[in-house]
């Protein structure tokens, strides 16, 4: 029976393939769903994509050195201490400065660019604090 239902997917021709554009040469979204341009855009320069993996690639480099150096106990307890750290957060309405997970990862001595241009006074998250903490709390 399963043989058959092989067989039968293999000879069929799936819908987006028969008109994957309509009638005057743009995408059949009934069809096909919408489009996202944001999933279609390449990196503009080749540093951006290892750029924007640095932090994830620097933390397993350094767990499997110091996995290497002192075993398996050291980078499970770090990853621990990790995750602990990025569960503490200040109320939704205010922005959290992660100086915790920053000491952890030894990025408190360093000035990078987000420490210039990101000011939290200038963020775009405005509210009504009581609106956001039963949000959150999922209340509303």
């Amino acid at each position: 029976m399963l043989n058959g239902r092989r067989g039968f997917l293999k000879d069929s021709v799936p819908v987006a393939g028969l008109c994957p554009q309509g009638a005057y040469g743009i995408q059949d979204c009934l069809r096909s769903g919408f489009s996202s341009v944001k999933n279609e855009l390449l990196p503009s320069h080749p540093l951006e994509l290892s750029e924007k993996n640095f932090q994830p690639n620097k933390d397993k480099m350094n767990f499997s050195t110091l996995r290497n150096i002192q075993g398996l106990h050291a980078p499970l307890k770090l990853q621990m201490e990790y995750r602990a750290a990025r569960q503490i957060q200040r109320l939704p309405f205010l922005p959290s400065s992660n100086l915790a997970l920053d000491t952890l990862r030894g990025n408190d001595e360093s000035i990078g660019f987000e420490d210039i241009l990101c000011d939290p006074a200038q963020s775009e998250m405005m509210g009504e604090p009581h609106l956001m903490v039963e949000y959150n709390l999922g209340l509303l």
